[in-house]
């Protein structure tokens, strides 16, 4: 039994040969931070003004407050929606930088990117009002990249962000309006919630919450326009076969991954490589390589079908192969301790935007103007790092997975019109009135070295999978799912429920694919989230119901990262029950507490609960799944009976 905790054997090989020469990697350096502060893991650490860090001892006299007086309440929720802030900036970031190439694409003053698919340009352009009829494809391109830009500089607080209110249900926007979180802009809200949790601005943990949850808005209103554009810019994910797992590291090739999360540039590198492959053969290699790690790995697996090498938590261990003569990172979940790695070996590290660099890296700073000049440069440096490559030093596991993945939302319509041509999302509300699966789970979220490496999130979905729940996946749980071979046919014959399987196999039937569909359906990036609530709001119109009343939950089993935080607020806003496999740092104060995982249900129907167990987790999830269909049931039957009275 390996000392380290994860499931993935090709990881434990790597981490074994990490511990052989020396080097300490993050499973080292999680250890070492053991025993964590009590304080910061509870949340009642304070550290927004320079009298702290204040700690709340709620025994001591004069230390059950921070020194300006704040209560544990407080600054629970100061700090909670801090992370809500940090990540929705992150997001909504990507979304401004995407929709500003996208503008310059419309005007036509860059060579490098072209409007890929025109048919979803025409589908978000009417969604949100742009004029549509008659109109050159430019004309209309630049219009929707205006709109886009305005959602960030609104500063008219009468005005309401067009990426929430026409995407989504009437019921949930009056229920963002009746509780004062309907963002104006993306920015605006950002900076008030900043100024928000300022010392001595709000003390009241409703009203930060609150303040919290209009920023969680503003995040999914930034996911969902740097899917759209991106989508429109290169293409709209459909299926595709590919693999995953260190496996996919080629020892013959050249190997560049492709990390981080903007697909600005990786989506030319992808381009470029296919045009240098015998430049790569001239070297000596039998040609380039490009794998996946995080969520630009997610973008360029579901448009291009890149394979994944690995997530998260295990970046560094890619290097740990030898073989890997580049790493391309653009921004978010980019460990600083890759450079480290790459120095035992004669691997390139490549920073590309300016707001993220490593000491020792390469720098290719992003231009738009010249992406495919800095593409191919980066190519050619990893051509020189393969002529440098120790071939003593190369130990790449033999472990990859079949993985099918590529499902957009328009992806999974397409399979559903060859059911129900009139109606694609009825193919799955049918499926839950008739008691074939129970519902949907999305699984998002990152890795999280508290627990096991990837334990939960594989474990989760088998369990989900075998109470018949279909089964939704982005970011790193994805590809946790596509590491441990559970995105592909053979692990729906393994691990579904007799239900599950019979839907499947209704879906495969109709999908005419050359591969069957895989136990769950990779949606994307975490930027891609977006895609999951707009199939949630898709089961809501369908039913005729609310959102809070459909049986859809969320899990987030390792979640790590502030955009999580986000993620899982927006969520909540929305009315899922949102399910995270830590215990957040809100627990410090019973009554924040008490606001998310109790209250949040009665003004939102959804809400947050904390189960690190794995089983009872999911245990949980399939109970609120049931209940929200024995409440369908129950209206529907109420129903009825009162038009047979009439």
């Amino acid at each position: 039994m390996s000392e380290y905790k994860t499931i993935d054997v090709a990881a434990t090989q790597m981490l074994d040969k990490a511990k052989e020469i020396g080097f300490l990697t993050t499973f080292d350096r999680a250890k070492a931070q053991e025993p964590r502060c009590t304080f910061g893991n509870t949340g009642i650490c304070c550290r927004i003004c320079l009298q702290g860090p204040c700690r709340i001892l709620p025994k001591k006299p004069g230390g059950n407050k921070g020194v300006c007086g704040a209560m544990d309440y407080t600054i629970v929720a100061r700090n909670t929606v801090r992370y809500i802030a940090g990540g929705a900036a992150a997001h909504s970031d990507h979304g401004r930088e995407i929709a500003e190439t996208f503008l310059h694409v419309a005007e036509g003053k860059v060579k490098d990117y072209k409007i890929t698919d025109t048919d979803k340009l025409m589908r978000v352009a009417k969604q949100i009002g742009v004029e549509t009829e008659g109109r050159d494809i430019m004309a209309i391109a630049k219009d929707v990249a205006m709109l886009a830009l305005q959602e960030f500089a609104e500063v008219d607080e009468s005005k309401e962000l067009t990426w929430i209110t026409k995407f989504s249900n009437e019921t949930r926007n009056q229920k963002f309006r009746d509780t004062t979180i309907m963002p104006s802009g993306i920015n605006l809200s950002l900076a008030k919630l900043l100024h928000q949790t300022h010392i001595g601005v709000d003390a009241d943990p409703v009203n930060i919450i609150f303040g919290g949850l209009k920023a969680a808005l503003s995040d999914v209103a930034g996911e969902h326009l740097a899917t759209d554009l991106s989508d429109i810019l290169f293409g709209t994910g459909v299926p595709v076969v590919t693999e995953a797992n260190l496996g996919a590291i080629k020892a013959d090739k050249v190997n560049i991954a492709l990390h981080g999360h903007n697909p600005l540039l990786s989506q030319v590198v992808v381009t470029a490589a296919k045009e240098m492959q015998e430049e790569a053969k001239a070297a000596g290699a039998a040609g380039v390589n490009l794998v996946g790690i995080c969520c630009t790995g997610n973008e360029v697996l579901m448009r291009e079908g890149v394979p994944i090498a690995t997530n998260f938590s295990t970046q560094e261990l890619a290097i740990m192969t030898g073989a890997m003569d580049a790493m391309v990172v653009d921004v978010q979940c980019i460990m600083p301790s890759i450079r480290t790695a790459a120095e035992c070996f004669h691997t390139k590290i490549v920073t590309t935007m300016p707001i993220m660099k490593i000491p020792g890296a390469y720098h290719f700073a992003f231009d738009e103007q010249h992406a495919m000049d800095s593409a191919k440069k980066i190519i050619r440096l990893a051509i020189e790092a393969f002529k440098n490559r120790d071939k003593d030093k190369v130990c790449i596991p033999n472990i990859r997975n079949t993985v099918v993945a590529g499902f957009s939302l328009e992806a999974m319509y397409n399979i559903f019109k060859k059911i129900n041509p009139e109606s694609p999302m009825k193919v799955v509300t049918d499926a839950i009135a008739a008691g074939e699966i129970k519902g949907v789970a999305a699984l998002i979220g990152c890795n999280n070295l508290k627990g096991t490496h990837d334990f939960n999130h594989t474990t989760i979905a088998q369990e989900l999978a075998k109470n018949d729940v279909l089964l939704l996946a982005t970011g790193c749980s994805a590809q946790a799912h596509a590491l441990a071979g559970l995105m592909n046919g053979e692990a729906v014959k393994k691990y579904a429920g007799e239900g599950l399987k019979k839907f499947h196999a209704r879906l495969n039937a109709a999908a005419g694919l050359t591969a069957e569909l895989p136990l769950m359906f990779h949606m994307g990036s975490c930027v891609d989230n977006s895609r999951v609530q707009d199939f949630a709001t898709a089961m809501a119109n369908e039913m005729g119901v609310d959102n809070a009343d459909i049986p859809f939950v969320v899990s987030a089993p390792e979640a790590m990262s502030e955009k999580a935080v986000a993620i899982g607020a927006w969520n909540v806003a929305y009315g899922n029950p949102t399910h995270v496999g830590v215990i957040a740092p809100t627990v410090g104060s019973q009554l924040v507490n008490d606001v998310v995982t109790k209250i949040a249900e009665d003004v939102f129907g959804g809400f947050f609960f904390w189960e690190p167990d794995a089983h009872k987790a999911s245990a949980r999830m399939v109970e609120i799944l049931e209940e929200r269909n024995w409440k369908n049931a129950m209206r529907k039957k109420a129903r009825d009976a009162r038009e047979a009275s009439k």
